[in-house]
């Protein structure tokens, strides 16, 4: 299964960024074979409007239909829905560590905003 991270750098070992909309990078990795590909996500937090959206939307377009992140506003939880993504929330530490807690089912589902100040993630 690939599960996408976002994530301040390109592996296993960076850290988790909790800002969907405003992290460095979207890591992928094959929950079954440990192979990953970091996609930029640079270019997103420049946009005008809602970052956490266009993020959002650049997460379905790669097909992934599992996310981790911080927190979700509503908007963008409603565009990965739509596109049949999973968001789970409550990630610490690095990317590996987040991929760990989630296949050990340490983390929560993504079912609304948490945070009134992440609105625009």
């Amino acid at each position: 299964m690939n599960v996408a991270v976002t994530s301040q750098g390109k592996d296993m070992t960076s850290d988790v960024d909790p800002r969907l909309g405003r992290s460095r990078f979207l890591v992928v990795v094959d929950t079954d074979t440990g192979q990953l590909a970091a996609h930029d996500n640079s270019e997103t937090p420049n946009t005008v409007q809602d970052p956490g959206s266009e993020a959002a939307r650049k997460v379905v377009q790669l097909g992934i239909k599992t996310l981790i992140t911080g927190n979700i506003g509503n908007q963008t939880l409603a565009i990965l829905e739509a596109g049949n993504v999973e968001a789970w929330t409550g990630p610490v530490g690095s990317v590996g560590d987040a991929v760990e807690r989630f296949k050990a089912g340490q983390l929560e589902k993504g079912n609304q905003l948490h945070d009134e100040k992440y609105y625009w993630t």
